[in-house]
């Protein structure tokens, strides 16, 4: 069954609050919208594409400015409204918070893309640097693209010395607030061109970011601190795994051979040293993730998506058989959240 493209309720949500903030009544906004505000405040819940369009096109006709879209992209930080963006600013760089972005992006938005492939991607084009959209019948929906393109280009500024946007290029006609697409990027912006993308400076994805100290995780749960207090503890092989896996699994790259390659042994020594603590790496893989998903269930904040890339499952089906085989209920009944 072919699922319908849809956003994250809190991203609609932090649309209606920055609308709310330039003086646009939030009782109107839901009632011409068709939509209730409380139930845009669940961790799991969406809504289908189509009425988060109509979301927007309600704000614009409200506020009397079509390019309120474009703006909200630009002055409000993806941080504030998805984890994607808490996930994409600790990370250590531009070209992994890249790979972030990909990683997570249909938390935010799950489009209707051709078959896997991320919506975003990096493309070598005339020896130039280009992220490109690859979203099906993007004209359709132009503020998809103006606002993602915004982030893009308006967040990094935060942590970023040098220009990283270079050039911006729309697939549609001039919207007809051309001046407000120069204020927000800065750089050239062509419009009616054959793709959607921006041409980003060529060094982009080595240049640090390091807005917080650590990764995004290390801030939503203490689990990694619990056992501290314990001296001996601290001094065990099990511990060192625990640390590296806290501060990897939201990759989804966690493995053996790159934890013996951060304590420094190799795996058949890592291998030993564990068996010698009567443990494996499979099972602290499993004994984290259960610990980590207690936490993170138990937060108002987190869904059950998010919850499962920051374990590292590759889709939250994958996350929710494994609960269900720990515990025996899923997620959603597991009465944590």
């Amino acid at each position: 069954m072919t699922k319908t493209p849809n956003a994250s309720a809190r991203l609609a949500k932090g649309l209606v609050l920055y609308a709310e903030s330039r003086g646009l009544s939030r009782e109107a906004i839901m009632s011409q919208a068709g939509l209730s505000f409380s139930s845009l405040s669940s961790p799991d819940a969406r809504i289908d594409i189509d009425a988060y369009q109509n979301l927007i096109h309600t704000i614009q006709n409200l506020a009397n400015d079509p390019s309120i879209a474009l703006k909200w992209g630009a002055e409000v930080d993806l941080a504030e409204l998805s984890i994607v963006g808490l996930i994409a600013n600790s990370s250590r760089t531009m070209g992994d918070a890249f790979e972030q972005l990909k990683r997570y992006e249909k938390l935010a938005l799950d489009l209707d893309i051709t078959g896997s492939q991320p919506r975003l991607e990096l493309v070598v084009k005339n020896d130039q640097l280009w992220m490109v959209d690859k979203r099906k019948d993007p004209n359709s929906f132009p503020e998809l693209s103006e606002t993602a393109f915004a982030r893009l280009a308006c967040g990094p500024r935060q942590f970023l010395k040098n220009q990283h946007v270079l050039e911006v290029h729309f697939s549609y006609p001039d919207p007809g607030y051309a001046t407000v697409y120069d204020q927000v990027f800065k750089c050239p912006v062509t419009f009616s061109s054959h793709w959607n993308a921006l041409r980003l400076h060529p060094e982009t994805s080595t240049w640090p970011i390091a807005t917080q100290p650590g990764y995004a995780f290390e801030i939503l749960t203490d689990y990694a601190n619990q056992k501290i207090e314990n001296d001996n503890y601290r001094k065990t092989t099990r511990h060192q795994v625990e640390q590296y896996l806290n501060a990897t699994l939201h990759t989804g790259k966690a493995n053996a051979d790159e934890a013996a390659q951060r304590l420094g042994i190799s795996r058949q020594t890592l291998y030993r040293k564990l068996k010698s603590e009567s443990t494996s790496f499979r099972e602290i893989i499993k004994d984290t993730r259960q610990a980590l998903a207690t936490e993170y269930l138990s937060s108002d904040n987190l869904s059950v998506s998010e919850t499962a890339y920051l374990l590292g499952y590759s889709d939250p089906a994958a996350f929710s058989r494994a609960f269900k085989r720990n515990t025996g209920l899923s997620p959603r009944s597991s009465g944590i959240q």
